[in-house]
């Protein structure tokens, strides 16, 4: 019995204080992971990745390899930042789409696949479409449920000091 209460008082429900610091995880990991990939294209040159979008069949690879470089890092920065998710969350989620209907979905769900192990390592299979859907999935909860207290958007819509309602 003194167990039970213990974890009820413990337990996180939606309307605690803590729930406002929510989004922050799903912020980090989805703003970071845009902008590393957004970053490796922008790197190697955006030329390069043009090259695989042509070999995929895309249509005008090179300007949509600098767009997609472009969405993934100012996308990202605004994910990561807390700012305009709703907005930017459309072409990420645009890039995201085009990514699992071009190239991830022929390889299956699962993102780990052991092709094989030897005494040299582990050797890994093609990407599955898992962390893709898993992108989707943080875009959607942070532009539906907002981007939490730790955000720029927070920060900008605060009341100004001398400004009160009267």
């Amino acid at each position: 019995m003194h167990f039970r209460k213990l974890v009820s008082r413990t337990t996180l429900s939606s309307s605690s204080a803590a729930a406002g610091w929510a989004p922050l995880p799903i912020r980090l990991i989805v703003g970071f992971g845009f902008l590393a990939h957004g970053y490796a294209k922008l790197s190697r040159g955006p030329e390069s990745f043009g090259v695989v979008l042509q070999i995929l069949g895309v249509p005008v690879p090179q300007l949509l390899a600098w767009l997609t470089t472009l969405v993934e890092l100012v996308g990202g920065g605004a994910v990561l930042a807390g700012v305009f998710i709703p907005l930017v969350s459309v072409p990420m989620a645009i890039v995201l789409l085009t990514a699992l209907f071009t190239v991830h979905s022929q390889y299956g769900f699962f993102s780990v696949k052991f092709a094989e192990v030897t005494s040299a390592g582990i050797r890994f299979g093609p990407v599955g479409y898992e962390i893709i859907l898993l992108y989707l999935a943080g875009l959607a909860t942070l532009a539906v449920g907002g981007p939490g207290r730790l955000s720029l958007e927070t920060v900008l819509s605060r009341p100004k000091g001398n400004e009160r309602s009267k």
